[in-house]
């Protein structure tokens, strides 16, 4: 059986829920200078294996049981071949393809799916103003992802506002692995009813990782050579960044809380990882945000704060009738 888990004082549960989106707002610009000398299901694999040789080993450390009853194995299988394998090498494929605000807008719009999948698989109360806050989130990704130009003239003058087609193969990929993660994040509610979610995200990776690193093989072997990355000391220091912190610790923290309370709720805070991105941005990089940008961030944490507090903002009475 699964250990209860820990119950943190609230302050310290928040900032352990936020915690994984400040992390992934910067692995992903840490894994898109790797492309240049890995093929994107490496890099996908070296994400994986370590982060999940990682996860169990400190799911030992902390005592918690590390066999999956029999019952949830069928459920971590498919979880790890979504969750690991599809979405992790379609975000790797999307990622060299694909500028960084158009990606980043369409693989932080999951929680829309997911939050529809919570309403029919587990009966999460949405209510009006969970969904306007589902859309206002959107939203601000949107102002937060892309260009003010495509903005503002989108409409007046199409695809010559970006010099070309304004979907490529890299939107297309993004779209899947946003798709991957949202079935994901519900799958491991079914992989974790009697295992332990830290140990079960530690196998799922494991597990995702797998065919990833047998199409390398089978690529290097077709090319008379070992699928080694060409990189210097530093990329594979952010290699270990993005594997160990914004891989292991992001995604063991994400799905303890993915696993139990309000799904709907929690992947919401997914809105918050561009924002976090951005003040990175600015913390090391001095940039400075535009005022769209500004916009787009006031929307994403006004949209928090709505879909968390749906049920309260909308009246318990009224909220199991929507």
């Amino acid at each position: 059986m699964a250990l209860p888990p820990p119950s943190p004082p609230a302050a310290l549960r928040w900032l352990l829920m936020v915690l994984p989106f400040a992390l992934w707002g910067t692995a992903m610009a840490a894994m898109a200078p790797l492309l240049e000398g890995a093929s994107p299901t490496l890099l996908a694999c070296l994400r994986l294996l370590p982060a999940g040789a990682v996860l169990l080993v400190a799911a030992a450390w902390l005592g918690r049981p590390l066999g999956v009853a029999s019952p949830d194995r069928p459920w971590l299988l498919l979880f790890a071949l979504v969750d690991g394998t599809v979405f992790q090498g379609c975000l790797a494929r999307g990622l060299g393809q694909t500028g960084a605000g158009l990606g980043s807008v369409l693989i932080d719009s999951q929680p829309l799916l997911v939050a529809l999948l919570a309403r029919v698989l587990f009966q999460e109360a949405i209510n009006p103003v969970g969904w306007f806050g589902l859309v206002l989130g959107l939203a601000g990704i949107v102002c937060l992802g892309l260009p003010a130009d495509l903005l503002r003239h989108w409409w007046l003058e199409g695809p010559a506002v970006i010099g070309g087609q304004p979907w490529s193969h890299g939107e297309l990929w993004m779209l899947t692995a946003a798709a991957a993660m949202a079935v994901g994040t519900v799958l491991c509610r079914y992989a974790t009813r009697q295992s332990d979610p830290v140990a079960v995200t530690g196998w799922h990776m494991l597990i995702g990782a797998l065919p990833l690193l047998v199409a390398n093989l089978a690529t290097g072997i077709s090319q008379g050579e070992w699928p080694v990355p060409h990189w210097t000391v530093s990329q594979w220091g952010w290699m270990a960044y993005s594997s160990l912190v914004g891989s292991a610790l992001a995604y063991g923290l994400f799905f303890v809380f993915a696993s139990q309370g309000d799904l709907t709720g929690f992947t919401a805070l997914t809105f918050l990882t561009p924002v976090f991105a951005l003040l990175c941005g600015i913390a090391l990089l001095h940039e400075h945000l535009r005022p769209l940008q500004w916009l787009g961030a006031s929307l994403a944490l006004v949209s928090v704060v709505l879909i968390n507090r749906r049920v309260a903002l909308w009246g318990e009475g009224r909220v199991s009738k929507t």
